[in-house]
């Protein structure tokens, strides 16, 4: 069975102080005008005090160094969460360094996505959940404001909201935003919202069933770095039994081949049998270097769909799928409890996340 998780039912209020760090990519560095921008709206729209530390704008930050500030803020009592600016490749390299006895005696929610996968499963392995999703750059800097849906949810999470259903959403973005210093400097830059497309909504594979458990995942080409370096992957899977698995794909749109593969290991290790519910993301199919045309963009969310079910009907047939969820690298983007609970009722089509 899944360790018993603590901390998801913390709850902020006005004048918390919120950590801000980059355990992945020291972006704040590249791009001051953004991250400023996320603190600012940090501040005044959520009226939670950001305080960073010393890598959190720094490029090139070594692993021990940015373990460092994660150690410090979790030891800091002032400090009621913590929040990653933004993802990166190799946080893998920073949790060797993490202090696991400092961090278990002082739990406190986190909030990160994408590379940060790497440490929302350490955090579960240490007993602790929290948060996936919520990057400052990406959600609290978003061109156009703050999407309420988004901030709904992570008011919810922030400050206690219950149980929050999530909904299909009409319409969403996955254009990556230009960052440049020339887009910001100008003032009606950051109040044009982005372009977006119309949503199919959820799509369901065997709504048969109504299941609640904690949920455990996050990015898949994180999932299996850690499993490649077999860290941070229970030996007895058995302890990911009855566990919603939460799935996402990244920027870098990973092939429905290697979506398949990766999961086809996971599957040959017992991991799949133990999930009777699995909520996927729907997957970015643009990014900065490419922007198919929208049939393009349909066929490759259709492909990693067909590559997912197929590797469920091999390891785990009865498994309960939703599909193009909003909680991965598209806008908007719900955020989720990493190792709370969420139900899956397929019969009445909901998904409900817990927030305590």
């Amino acid at each position: 069975m899944p360790p018993s998780l603590s901390c998801c039912q913390t709850r902020l209020r006005p004048g918390s102080r919120v950590a801000i760090v980059s355990p992945s990519f020291g972006a704040p560095g590249l791009f001051p005008h953004v991250h400023e921008l996320a603190m600012q709206r940090l501040e005044h729209e959520l009226q939670l005090i950001p305080v960073e530390y010393p890598t959190t704008r720094q490029i090139g930050a070594t692993p021990r160094e940015r373990a460092a500030d994660l150690n410090a803020a979790f030891a800091d009592t002032s400090i009621q969460a913590i929040m990653a600016t933004i993802g990166g490749d190799d946080q893998i390299t920073v949790l060797p360094f993490l202090d696991s006895e400092v961090i278990s005696r002082n739990p406190k929610p986190f909030f990160g996505y994408s590379d940060n996968t790497n440490l929302l499963n350490y955090l579960w392995n240490l007993g602790m959940s929290s948060y996936h999703g919520g990057s400052t750059m990406v959600h609290l800097a978003r061109p156009g404001g703050l999407h309420p849906l988004s901030t709904s949810s992570l008011r919810a999470a922030l400050f206690g909201g219950g149980d929050f259903e999530l909904h299909p959403v009409d319409v969403f973005n996955e254009d990556e935003l230009d960052w440049s210093d020339a887009t910001f400097s100008d003032p009606n830059a950051v109040h044009v919202p982005p372009l977006v497309q119309p949503s199919t909504g959820f799509y369901w594979h065997q709504p048969n069933r109504v299941i609640s458990g904690p949920s455990w995942g996050g990015n898949l080409e994180i999932l299996d770095w850690n499993l490649s370096a077999s860290r941070w992957i229970r030996t007895d899977v058995t302890d990911y039994a009855g566990c919603v698995l939460l799935l996402e794909t990244s920027e870098e749109m990973p092939s429905a081949r290697y979506v398949f593969r990766t999961l086809r290991n996971a599957g040959e290790r017992g991991l799949l049998a133990q999930f009777p519910a699995v909520v996927v993301a729907r997957p970015k199919s643009s990014n900065g270097v490419v922007q198919p045309p929208l049939e393009q963009r349909i066929q490759y969310r259709q492909e990693q769909r067909e590559a997912i079910l197929k590797a469920f009907a091999h390891y785990n047939p009865d498994a309960m799928i939703v599909f193009d969820v909003d909680f991965g690298h598209t806008d908007p983007q719900w955020i989720l409890p990493y190792g709370g609970v969420i139900t899956v009722n397929g019969p009445q089509r909901r998904i409900v996340a817990h927030f305590g």
